[in-house]
């Protein structure tokens, strides 16, 4: 049985709503945090790891910029943002020809 107690009064019934109301908000927040503490659980497990095979990627300079590489499997990764900013040099040709040689050594 349930402990529920049908409200006999307006005002038995206004507080029976907002203690109802005051719940859900609590239950809300706590799957908000719950959920929040699940993503950084898997981002602190997936942090630097290689999407491909899943050991460690090492930080490597390219034309001024950090990128990752896992030495392993040989795979290039770009962070948001830094494709674009590896466009930007001056010689672009000079920058696709060295990002196509930087993955074909990815190649195994």
């Amino acid at each position: 049985m349930s402990n529920v107690v049908k409200p006999m009064t307006a005002e038995e019934e206004y507080f029976a709503r907002e203690n109802a109301e005051r719940l859900r908000k609590i239950a809300a927040e706590q799957k908000q945090k719950l959920a929040a503490d699940e993503l950084e659980a898997l981002k602190k497990q997936h942090w630097m790891k290689c999407p491909k095979c899943g050991f460690d990627l090492q930080t490597i300079q390219f034309r001024g910029q950090n990128i990752d590489k896992c030495m392993h499997c040989g795979g290039t990764f770009l962070d948001a943002g830094e494709l674009e900013l590896l466009a930007k040099a001056e010689d672009k040709h000079v920058v696709m020809e060295s990002l196509m040689n930087l993955f074909s050594h990815s190649k195994k």
